[in-house]
Formats: C-alpha cells, sequence, structure tokens
C-alpha cells in the first residue's frame, strides 16, 4: 500500500535552484516523492521509507549522481534538465537546472559540492553554481554527441570527456575551451580517471578498453574481452581495480595496479540484460568496493559479490531501462536506480 505525496508547485514552474543550506521548505518542492508505508522488515538505512520514488522529469533519465556527502542527488534527462533532490525525509526536489539544448548524458560533482558538471547531447559541457542556480560556463570544443565525463580525485580538479566524434577531452573547469584532446578511431562511450590522475580509461564502439597516459596522449595497454560496446567505466574505491560494463550483457572487472599481470581480467558477471533500447548503462561500485550493480533492459538493477561473482539482489519497480545504478557514498547500504521510464527509485539493501 503506497501512498502519493502531491507536489506544492509544478515541477516546471520555475528554473531557479534553491541556496543548499535552505533545507527544510516544502514550499520549493517541485516535484513528487512517493514512499511505502508497509515496513516489514527491519530498517537499514536512514531513507524515509524502504524505497522511495523521485518523479518530476518528462523525459528519459540518463544520468544521476549522488553529491559526494551523499545527502544530494542530481539527475539528467532527455528532457534537457537537470533536477536536483535530497537523499533523506521527503527526497524533495529542491530546484531545475537548465540551458542545455539536448540531453543530459553524464553529471558530477565536485569535491565540495558546491558546482556541478554536465555533459550532453548538445555537443558541449557545463558547470553550474548550486547556490545561484547559475550556469557558471560552457565548455565548447567537442563536435558530436558528450556521452561520458568524468573528474579527477586528486590535486586540481580536471574534467574528462569522450564524445561521439573519437575524442577524449581534457578541461580546466576554469576555461571554456579544452586544455587538450586526445585523438582515437572510434566514438568514446565511457571514460573514466586513474586515482592519481596520470591515467584515463576509455571504451568505445570497438569494444576494447584503452589505458592512455594523460601526458603522451598514448595508449599504455589494452584490456579485451568484451564483444559489444562499452558503455560504463568505474574505478573501484582502493584504486586498484576497474569495472567494465557492455551492450554484451556483462560486466567485467579488470586489475588496473601498475605491475599487474598482463592478463588483467578478474571476473565477469552475468545477469544483466542488456535490451534492445541500446542506452549507455551505467554501473557502479559500494563504498568498499565490495558489491558492484547495473542496470538492466528489463527494469532491474542486478547486484552482485565483487569478492565471488555470486548475484545477490535483482530488484524490480522499473517500467524501462534502468540507465543508472548508483550505490550512496558513505556506510549506508542505499542504491539509486534512474530509468527510462522517467522516474528514479531510492532502496535500501536488506
Amino acid at each position: 500500500m503506497s501512498e502519493k505525496r502531491r507536489a506544492s508547485s509544478d515541477a516546471g514552474s520555475s528554473q531557479l535552484v534553491v541556496k543548499r543550506p535552505n533545507l527544510g521548505s516544502g514550499a520549493l518542492t517541485r516535484a513528487n516523492a512517493t514512499s511505502s508505508l508497509v515496513q516489514a522488515a527491519p530498517r537499514t538505512s536512514g531513507l524515509q521509507a524502504p524505497v522511495m520514488e523521485l518523479t518530476g522529469h518528462s523525459g528519459e533519465i540518463f544520468a544521476a549522481k549522488f553529491d559526494p556527502s551523499g545527502n544530494l542527488i542530481a539527475s539528467g534527462s532527455m528532457d534537457r534538465s537537470i533536477m536536483l533532490w535530497r537523499t533523506y525525509g521527503d527526497c524533495e526536489n529542491y530546484g531545475i537546472l537548465n540551458g542545455h539544448r539536448g540531453a543530459v548524458l553524464d553529471l558530477q560533482w565536485s569535491r565540495d559540492s558546491d558546482i556541478l558538471f554536465s555533459a550532453s547531447a548538445d555537443m558541449h559541457l557545463a558547470s553550474w553554481d548550486l547556490t545561484s542556480g547559475t550556469r557558471i560556463r560552457r565548455y565548447v570544443g567537442h563536435e558530436e554527441i558528450v556521452n561520458t565525463m568524468d573528474i579527477s580525485k586528486r590535486g586540481e580538479e580536471m574534467l574528462f570527456s569522450g564524445s561521439d566524434d573519437g575524442t577524449i577531452g581534457i578541461w580546466d573547469p576554469r576555461t571554456k575551451k579544452a586544455a587538450d584532446y586526445i585523438e582515437t578511431d572510434f566514438p568514446i562511450t565511457a571514460v573514466a580517471i586513474s586515482e592519481a590522475g596520470n591515467e584515463i580509461y576509455s571504451g568505445g564502439i570497438d569494444n576494447d578498453i584503452k589505458v592512455w597516459d594523460v601526458r603522451k596522449k598514448a595508449v599504455v595497454y589494452s584490456m579485451l574481452g568484451h564483444q559489444d560496446t562499452i558503455t560504463s567505466l568505474r574505478v573501484s574505491p582502493d584504486s586498484q581495480s576497474l569495472l567494465s560494463y557492455s551492450m554484451d550483457s556483462t560486466a567485467r572487472t579488470w586489475d588496473i595496479r601498475p605491475f599487474a599481470p598482463t592478463e588483467r581480467h578478474i571476473r565477469t558477471f552475468d545477469g544483466a540484460t542488456f535490451g534492445f533500447e541500446k542506452n549507455l548503462i551505467r554501473g557502479s561500485w559500494d563504498s568498499e568496493g565490495k558489491k558492484i550493480a547495473v542496470g538492466g533492459g528489463d527494469g532491474t538493477v542486478v547486484v552482485w559479490s565483487n569478492d565471488t561473482g555470486k548475484l545477490l539482489y535483482k530488484l524490480p519497480g522499473h517500467k524501462g531501462t534502468v540507465n543508472v545504478a548508483e550505490f550512496a557514498p558513505g556506510a549506508e547500504p542505499i542504491i539509486l536506480s534512474a530509468s527510462s521510464d522517467r522516474n528514479m527509485l531510492l532502496g535500501e539493501l536488506k
């Protein structure tokens, strides 16, 4: 049994994001959250209910990310908007960022949660001031859709983007034009930056994972095994492994330590059906690197044990392809899913 909580104003009524410290005003709600009122098992998180539904986008949701604290969520959609949400309480939508002219395909938070970066089908990246709700900068240079982006973990914050134009962009967020590009032979559909910032992992329609030396702009080594386009790359929390997911419906882990054996493949994870839509489905690690999750074309989220490869959960709830499966940072076992059905679910694992 569930009860629908109505929004206090229309989802499209304002383009201004509310200043983040104003945490409590229900009058700022822009969308709906539905909570299950049935509590059948012991609770494992601080969520208001074991499953929360976040609704408000008018198009497929392609990107969703927790901020580093885990208290906030940003989502990007085919409807060209970015919506900002609170993880806890009523999960209200506290702001909308408009300005992209194409679908929003990927998102990254700054380390201090004050700035959001976005990548779009309009061929641009953008940065957003989350205090004022204004766009800081539009980053120009890619000549095709920008599919993916990552942000450096140490030192100066740098952005790394992958595009259908076959280039990997390297950006200083303070400058609207790229600091550099790495030219490749195929459209880039997934990128990740190493913990040290010296290597970029890229995947594309050639099915191979390439590891690039950032300074030399040269391939250090490749990791082969996927049989179709790679849609997601994520470095593990301990920075020793890489998670990949592909349109071949397998997730794989790889040893990315500097002096690892030549055969770097660790494990293959089966059980997540890709589906016919051919969206760029994203996967993630939990905060301890013990679990991995990806979305499925059948509307489920699939969670495995990283240590054993065992399937732990196949979580239903969506009516369309799950394009994002994202673990919350921190200790709470919370997973966020975002779908082509225009909705997101926040759920706790037992």
